[in-house]
Order: structure tokens, then sequence, then C-alpha cells
């Protein structure tokens, strides 16, 4: 099994076997023959887990699940791996990705490229054929709001955005379901553009804010709470 692989089977088989009230999980010897790998394999890969805060190796007590303390990349990491994320790491998510693409905005408008403009306009036109054929927008909005990214020449902060759209990878189909939710994600990246052509920053960010304010609305909407209860959630 290839190391890639393994790291995000056993991160999810982690997850489905631990126990529900300690976090225990399975032992070394149990997952290597789980797994059919050397018991070394899971020693590195468990190292690697580790490192990813997702989980604790505790000396003569076993293997625990600390998912709470998981960072980004371990998220990213269970989103490929298809575990589910908890509804207000979601949400979290969600607004980091705001303030980083308001910010975002703001750079692209002075440090954007002809290339860049012309491949947010290749998105754009792909939006509108697809949008045609009564087909989502999910591909082509996490394009174009990577390339926005891109277009910051900040190597960092595009890695840094691109976790969260593979964390979301799972979820953006559903939110473009409704067309009408396509149809006006469209519009404002066509407003976005233009304030980005004109170089006008201030609007650009304004635009932007607008626009991912819908998301985060509608993922709030799902895990049932305001701005205040999530605040008040256990372990803020």
């Amino acid at each position: 099994m290839k190391e890639k692989d393994l790291l995000a089977e056993l991160a999810a088989y982690l997850y489905s076997c631990s126990n529900a009230e300690t976090g225990r999980t399975p032992s070394e010897r149990e997952l290597a023959e789980h797994f059919g790998v050397s018991r070394g394999q899971i020693r590195e890969t468990l190292a690697i887990l580790e490192a990813m805060r997702i989980v604790e190796r505790r000396a003569k007590s076993g293997i625990y699940l600390t998912t709470r303390q998981a960072s980004v990349e371990a998220m990213a990491l269970f989103a490929k791996a298809g575990v589910p994320l908890d509804p207000i790491q979601i949400y979290e998510t969600v607004e980091l990705r705001k303030i980083h693409e308001i910010k975002a905005a703001e750079l692209a408008c002075s440090r954007a490229s002809e290339e860049n403009f012309e491949r947010l306009r290749e998105i754009l036109d792909a939006s509108e054929r697809r949008l045609a054929g009564g087909e989502g927008l999910a591909k082509e909005d996490r394009d174009f709001h990577l390339e926005i990214v891109r277009a910051t020449k900040n190597s960092m902060f595009y890695k840094v955005c691109s976790v969260y759209y593979v964390m979301g990878e799972q979820r953006l189909p559903i939110y473009f379901q409704d067309p009408e939710r396509g149809r006006r994600s469209h519009a404002e990246h066509l407003q976005i553009f233009d304030a980005l052509r004109r170089r006008d920053g201030n609007l650009a960010q304004a635009l932007m804010s607008a626009h991912l304010q819908g998301a985060e609305s509608y993922w709030k909407g799902l895990i049932g709470g305001t701005d205040e209860t999530v605040r008040e959630r256990p372990g803020s």
C-alpha cells in the first residue's frame, strides 16, 4: 500500500473504530494486521498523524484519537478520506476562508497579471456554459476563488487557501444543487472580476465580503446557530 493511501485510510479507520468515550484506538499490532502492512509502516504513519495532531501515542497506555486538536492539514486529510467534519469546524473553516479571500481580493487588484485575468475570464465562460446546461458550479467556483488567490503571487497564501477547498470538496456540489444559488454566485463573480479588472481594491474587498457572506450564512443555518451560539460552543 502506498504511503499516501495508508495515511488517509488509517486516519479514516482510526476515526471509525476509536472508543467513543476515551478515544482509544486499536494497537499498532492490530492496525498492522488489519492493513496487511508491517508494524514499522504503521509506526511511521502514526508519527505523521501525531504531528498533524490527529492521534496521541501514550507510553504504556495506547493510541488515542485527538481530532479536536487536529491541524488544518489533518481536516483536509479527513475530508479526502471521507471522514465527516464537525459542523462547527465547517463553519469556522468558512469563516477563516472569508477572512483570507477578502484580503486576497485586495492584493490581487495590485498584483494580478494579464494571465490571471485571462484565466478568470475562461472560468467565467465555463460557468456560463454550465449554467446554460443546468449544471452546478462547484468546480468553477473553486477555480475562480483560487485563481484570485493565485493572483496575489504569494505561494504560501495559495497553499493555505487550497486546503479550504480540499475540505469542502464534498460539500460544494451540495451547496450548488440549487440552480438559483449558482446563478446568483456567477453574477457576483462577474462583479468581482470587473472590480479586479479595474484594480479597485476597496470595491473588490467589499464585493468578496458580500459574496462569501452567503456561504457563511448557509453553513451557520445548517448548524442551527447564531454568532453567539457559535462562540459559546464547548471548548471556546
